[in-house]
């Protein structure tokens, strides 16, 4: 199994790279035909699905346990939702979050800082949209296998447990 770099596999990310990035997911989750939508993806097979260059994304989930296995090119910080959501300005004109009671993300075993970003993007049709997540976020790792656990819950009933396979090559 791969080792976890340096300062716990941090990325550092600002509040305004961070609703950039959120942004750019929505965006990569919405650019999958239909049949291969990431966070549908209950194995992992779509995660290579028009990745960016610069970084990696990974899926979140519609809820409950997912568990999935994809390969990650070496040299590419990960970016990845535990709880997150958007919606149109006709749903409502103010910022809404979701109610967190448990958020975490563990890197073999290590845990990981979450974010909070909050911000505004325009969809692929240009319409603005809100968007607000808890954001992880890993800097490149070296080659190797690797277990990205996710774990998150509203209190409300709505959960996520998702685990990562990853291999880096």
């Amino acid at each position: 199994m791969g080792e976890v770099v340096p300062d716990g596999g941090m990325w550092r990310v600002g509040a305004r790279e961070g609703v950039a990035l959120s942004a750019r997911w929505w965006k990569w989750v919405w650019s999958a035909p239909e049949g291969c939508d990431p966070v549908e993806d209950t194995t992992g097979r779509h995660a290579a699905h028009n990745q960016p260059d610069d970084l990696w994304f990974l899926a979140g989930t519609y809820g409950g346990r997912v568990v999935r296995r994809c390969e990650v090119p070496t040299g590419r910080p990960l970016f990845f939702p535990v709880f997150n959501m958007q919606y149109s300005f006709e749903h409502s004109k103010e910022p809404v979050a979701m109610p967190v009671l448990r958020a975490d993300a563990h890197l073999n075993g290590v845990p990981l800082q979450l974010e909070e970003f909050q911000g505004v993007f325009r969809s692929p049709l240009w319409v603005r949209r809100h968007s607000w997540g808890l954001w992880g976020a890993i800097a490149p790792l070296s080659p190797g296998g690797y277990v990205l656990e996710i774990k998150a819950d509203n209190g409300l009933g709505f959960w996520v447990d998702t685990t990562y396979h990853l291999t880096v090559v």
